[in-house]
């Protein structure tokens, strides 16, 4: 019977950090982290207020009978190219967090865990619009049955970060540069103003990337230490950034109708400020920001209905289907769970039950 009470205790307490688990992944620094968030919802409200103005105007006149037809006459074999580029795109995320796994030491968490971790994580906690706060509870549930701990599910979220950043801020620069002009709508900036500014965009990724090479280096306090990833992991962080992004900047550049002559180097480098734009404005799945981005940095007055007809189709195949296929997975695996007894309550009934 003694053996049985211990085996309850054991089980109640395997059983509550996954039941109700009590995640503090920040260090609490209450008057700065204060107005940080206060900054952070600020820039967010004023961004989203200013695309909700530009799209107002943007979709002013729009002949929606004529978005639709060019919906339906966009070739199935085109669409199919668009939905394997994004396939493309998301398995690219799986890598995000292969990566943190490996640079925390956690070699033994197996690539379907951290592909399962990724795949229902980004869509689900983008499309809500709460990434910081959907995020990281969606990994713990994920993770916590692999062993590992709110700080180390809080390096995970940290890494993919930065390695989504370092992605998107190096092909960014390498696109101003050579195509300085294309958010000139947007940031209103002479070309060479931006060329200098994408120069130093870049001396600051190659910067972090020299400083990480030097040594092991690590960020955080004692009591939630960061380990940052060694200079060749930075390098392979840039690669997989860049090609998440391009694969999906190639997906939309397949859907806009090839009579509107848009380059796709001038499309990438609208695309890469819309997507910072929508991440930063905090809103579901970036919608109206990344929209009124792409109309404003691609569109004029004569090609409004291809490129919303080209957004619908995009959103529909990045968004809303990632979106529904992650609910539902994230959702299936959480019953499947709930359904399968927990390993210390397999172990007590084992050792109640008598054997035959």
């Amino acid at each position: 019977m003694d053996h049985a009470n211990q085996a309850a205790r054991q089980s109640k307490s395997s059983a509550e950090p996954i039941n109700s688990p009590k995640i503090n992944l920040l260090p609490k620094t209450p008057g700065s982290s204060a107005r940080l968030k206060g900054l952070g919802a600020a820039v967010g409200i004023a961004i989203a207020a200013m695309a909700l103005l530009a799209l107002t105007h943007a979709l002013k006149h729009v002949d929606y009978g004529q978005v639709f037809a060019i919906v339906g006459q966009t070739p199935g074999g085109v669409i199919i190219l668009a939905l394997m580029l994004v396939a493309c795109s998301y398995a690219s995320l799986t890598l995000y967090d292969l990566l943190a796994l490996r640079t925390i030491g956690r070699t033994d968490v197996p690539y379907r865990i951290a592909a399962l971790a990724s795949f229902t994580s980004y869509p689900i906690a983008h499309g809500i619009g709460a990434v910081a706060l959907i995020s990281p509870v969606i990994r713990y549930r994920i993770y916590s049955r692999n062993g590992l701990g709110a700080v180390d599910v809080a390096n995970i979220c940290f890494l993919t970060g930065l390695t989504f950043w370092l992605g998107n801020l190096t092909a960014l620069g390498l696109s101003l540069f050579y195509e300085p002009d294309a958010i000139s709508l947007m940031d209103y900036l002479p070309a060479q103003l931006t060329r200098v500014m994408a120069v130093v965009l870049l001396l600051g990724i190659v910067a972090f990337l020299v400083w990480s090479w030097r040594s092991p280096r690590s960020l955080g306090t004692r009591r939630w230490p960061v380990r940052l990833p060694s200079g060749p992991m930075v390098l392979l962080q840039i690669a997989i950034g860049v090609f998440d992004l391009g694969a999906a900047a190639l997906a939309m550049y397949m859907l806009i109708p090839a009579g509107l002559n848009i380059d796709f180097l001038r499309l990438t480098t609208v695309f890469i400020a819309a997507t910072l734009l929508g991440f930063a404005s905090h809103t579901p799945a970036g919608i109206g920001v990344f929209d009124a981005a792409i109309l404003l940095g691609l569109g004029g007055d004569d090609d409004k209905e291809p490129l919303i007809a080209a957004l619908l189709m995009f959103r529909l195949l990045y968004h809303f289907l990632p979106f529904v296929i992650a609910l539902g997975l994230f959702g299936a695996v959480e019953g499947w769970r709930s359904l399968r007894p927990k390993p210390a309550v397999s172990a007590l009934l084992r050792k109640i039950t008598p054997a035959n």
